[in-house]
């Protein structure tokens, strides 16, 4: 494979503490069109080595290993600002474990038992900057994210929010300060996980937590 055809490719890091399961996935991912494994790493510290030496595109976490966890792992790449896409690739699937993965700034979330299709789907949307969860997962955080408990004025702050409305303009439409719409937003970010109002307002629709009308 000659390196220009490498760089053309989706770059990927494997982490997981199963040997089997490194071997596996780079066996099967590297025989995809357009994507090539640049390493594995077997813990989380040596996954921020390679993370910053091979500079790969796409991050494949597992979320239960000793030492620092999946979770942990993606807040310290986060942290130092990596400049990576990270899909969390795991057996486990309870409410918590997706919630926090997202919030640490996770882009996807996988099962083990996914198909190589779905797989590579997941890998290619992510790698295009958009967030991919399947319809059984979406509908957990859906669920999670209910239970963050947004006030009402909160999701009236949300759907303003939503529809490209800055601090000073939910201020003025709402008769509260530009510095009280700011708190509010802040808080709002926090109870979703997300990072940028961007983000907030991308859930808040994907979630039905607003609608946009025409």
């Amino acid at each position: 494979m000659s390196g220009a055809y490498v760089l053309d490719c989706i770059r990927i890091l494997i982490v997981d503490d199963h040997p089997v399961v490194r071997v596996g996935l780079s066996s099967m991912l590297g025989v995809q069109s357009g994507l090539v494994v640049v390493g594995s790493a077997a813990n989380g510290a040596d996954a921020i080595e390679l993370a910053c030496k091979l500079s790969p595109d796409i991050v494949l976490v597992d979320l239960r290993m000793p030492g620092m966890s999946g979770v942990e792992l993606i807040q310290m790449m986060r942290r130092k600002q990596i400049p990576v896409r990270i899909l969390v690739l795991t057996s486990f699937e309870t409410d918590e474990d997706i919630y926090s993965t997202m919030k640490a700034g996770a882009d996807g979330y996988l099962l083990k038992n996914t198909t190589q299709e779905e797989m590579v789907e997941a890998i290619r949307t992510v790698h295009a900057g958009r967030k991919y969860f399947t319809p059984h997962i979406a509908a957990r955080l859906a669920e999670r994210l209910s239970r963050a408990a947004l006030t009402p004025r909160e999701h009236e702050i949300l759907s303003l929010l939503a529809k490209g409305c800055t601090n000073k303009e939910i201020g003025r439409l709402l008769s509260i300060s530009e510095h009280t719409a700011r708190n509010h937003v802040n808080n709002i970010l926090e109870k979703l996980g997300a990072k940028t109002r961007t983000e907030a307002a991308i859930l808040a629709v994907q979630q039905g937590l607003v609608q946009i009308s025409e």
